[in-house]
């Protein structure tokens, strides 16, 4: 259905009077407000909001309207597109201009442990949730030829173990019915999103969590004091030409991204696709996504720059307009949920959910054992499901200065996705014939 608000200036103007809400009402030190997030963080109202509006039926990711000619044509709003490609790496660079990586080193293993346990619990959920589903619904399971589940559910592996580019290379591998793929895509969005809600909530009660897990969080701390005390040291009131110089270094870098992307998937899609074994082109065809490059060449560039004195700009409020740039992609992420359509296709929605659920569960069992910080579990979490455009979300919601951890996270999924979505899919078809 078409919603009420097609233009995207329109739409842009709701979501950021919906951040001046949350952050005005969470500014409140007494009543109502404070006490409510003192429960639910501002990051999630950021995310719940648009989704209540899209929900509504006021604004809408794409919907279907009737041109001049009485054809149904697709629309789409590109805010998304917008904020992922020029404010993602954008904030991406001014979050990491004062990154110290001594430091994020000295986090240690447990962050590369529990992102393996995430991809290990994608790669063993699908099978499990295929099996736990058939006994109560065979047919939600079934399918013959390309009309297969497990076929359409390999695509759901690629994305929530690497991106979206592991996503199309599954949908290549295993040639899933194109005209129900789009299920799958729907299933993708509702599960990921809902989990990502999950994960928003618990950092609000960060402590708590990180008390019951017996953690050790004294790394993260150390680096969180080290960046504050380095901004602090180099505070100044910023001026117009601080300002100007910042955003100057952050799209500078990010239309640089752009041009090196542009040229680097070229040459890799050409590259991949004269590799002779077609599963060799498979594992590696994540390596022509632009967007892929771009995030690297971003980040990369932010790591250089933070060994010269723009690191300096820190002191000016580069990581708070960088975190400005985070809420609007938030915000444009949240508008992509559509609550009501939780409700459709329950069961492709109840194996997602067990899914999920296998994948949590896990990381929790883990993190217990390991004595793991609720930020690697949170981080280790959304750099398999959300990828390269939610895991700095998060990442930056215990500090701005742990966006790149979430960064490095993401891109290292996108390189193993393909490979490990494909042994998710055979336990998954082994599954399906029991």
């Amino acid at each position: 259905m078409e919603p009420l608000f097609t233009n995207d200036a329109i739409v842009f103007g709701i979501l950021m009077l919906s951040l001046g809400f949350v952050f005005y009402t969470e500014s409140k030190t007494t009543g109502f407000w404070y006490k409510f997030y003192k429960i639910v963080p501002g990051l999630f109202m950021a995310y719940l909001i648009p989704a209540i509006f899209t929900t509504a039926g006021i604004i809408s990711p794409d919907w279907e309207t009737i041109n001049t000619t009485g054809q149904i044509v697709k629309e789409k709003s590109q805010l998304y597109y917008i904020a992922s490609r020029f404010l993602l790496p954008a904030a991406l660079v001014l979050m990491t201009l004062s990154i110290d990586l001594k430091a994020i080193f000295n986090l240690g293993s447990k962050a590369l442990i529990m992102f393996f346990t995430g991809t290990i619990g994608i790669v063993i959920g699908g099978p499990l949730a295929i099996l736990l589903i058939a006994i109560f619904s065979p047919e939600t399971v079934g399918g013959a030829d390309f009309d297969a589940v497990w076929r359409g559910l390999s695509t759901l592996a690629g994305s929530w173990i690497g991106g979206g580019a592991n996503q199309t290379a599954m949908l290549e591998i295993y040639k899933y019915n194109p005209s129900k793929y789009g299920a799958m895509v729907f299933v993708d969005i509702v599960i990921a999103n809902v989990w990502m809600a999950i994960i928003l909530i618990g950092i609000g009660k960060k402590e708590k969590i990180d008390k019951w897990l017996k953690a050790d969080t004294s790394a993260i701390e150390e680096l969180k004091t080290k960046v504050s005390k380095f901004s602090q040291s180099v505070k100044k009131n910023p001026t117009l030409t601080d300002y100007m110089i910042m955003l100057a270094l952050a799209f500078g870098a990010v239309g640089f991204g752009h041009f090196a992307a542009g040229y680097l998937s070229a040459f890799f899609s050409e590259f991949v696709a004269n590799i002779t074994s077609q599963t060799i082109r498979n594992i590696f065809s994540f390596l022509g996504s632009g967007f892929f490059w771009l995030i690297s060449i971003s980040t990369i560039v932010a790591i250089l720059l933070s060994f010269t004195k723009a690191k300096n700009y820190e002191g000016a409020g580069a990581s708070k307009l960088g975190s400005i740039f985070i809420y609007i992609l938030v915000a444009t992420i949240g508008m992509k949920m559509n609550l009501a359509l939780i409700l459709e296709n329950l069961g492709l929605i109840a194996i997602g959910f067990v899914w999920m659920s296998i994948h949590a569960g896990l990381l929790i069992i883990v993190a217990k054992l390991i004595k793991a910080p609720y930020f690697f579990l949170a981080v280790g979490s959304q750099a398999n499901v959300g990828g390269a455009a939610s895991a700095p979300i998060v990442a930056q919601a215990f500090h701005p200065s742990l966006a790149t951890v979430g960064v490095l996270l993401a891109v290292f999924g996108y390189a193993i996705g393909t490979i490990a979505a494909i042994a998710c899919t055979i336990l998954m078809e082994l599954s399906s014939t029991f």
